[in-house]
């Protein structure tokens, strides 16, 4: 890896921000659940703000060069901490479907398994453009069913799409992780 592009103390912001965002998940918890129907602008933010961080952490470490073995865990793993809680949450407010709760858990704990299968092996999980629309999508998606009532259809859509290239982005993941540790 080439030297960073900026000093030592700015270089540690990406991941000061992976920080926040892993304390952001307990203070959206306890607005989930002091909302009402899994309707809440302020867990809305909140989750909103986590989205927001995760595509700038991620940006400037690869654009500064510093990139961290802590940053390749931490930030996945706040990402995938926040979205299910946020599934589960609006699953437990009857505001998800039992079918977006079993994909999301699902796919996020075979990740997560996998990882600990092949890390060991020396493979190095890169995030690809399918695995970063998905987020995104699921990002915005969910956003969107925490500041909606539960009639309103339009952020499933969102929330789908991002829902099927979560899976996709999976099945790629898991493909890369297999033909890398058989190698």
């Amino acid at each position: 890896m080439s030297a960073r592009a900026v000093p030592a103390p700015l270089a540690q912001l990406p991941n000061a921000l992976t920080v926040a965002r892993l304390l952001l998940i307990p203070v959206f918890v306890a607005l989930m659940l002091s909302a009402e129907g899994g309707h809440s602008w302020a867990a809305g933010i909140v989750f909103g703000i986590a989205g927001v961080t995760d595509q700038i952490d991620g940006y400037l470490a690869r654009r500064w060069r510093v990139e961290s073995a802590f940053g390749k865990v931490a930030d996945p793993l706040a990402d995938r901490l926040m979205i299910d809680a946020a599934v589960i949450l609006l699953f437990a407010a009857d505001h998800m479907p039992w079918a977006g709760l079993v994909v999301i858990l699902g796919r996020d704990i075979a990740l997560m398994l996998g990882y600990k299968f092949a890390a060991p092996q020396g493979y190095d999980l890169q995030v690809n453009i399918v695995g970063k629309a998905a987020t995104w999508l699921l990002y915005l998606g969910i956003g969107f069913l925490l500041v909606t009532d539960r009639d309103t259809r339009w952020p499933y859509w969102i929330f789908w799409a991002g829902l099927v290239l979560a899976v996709i982005a999976g099945v790629q993941y898991a493909v890369a992780a297999w033909k890398a540790t058989r190698a």
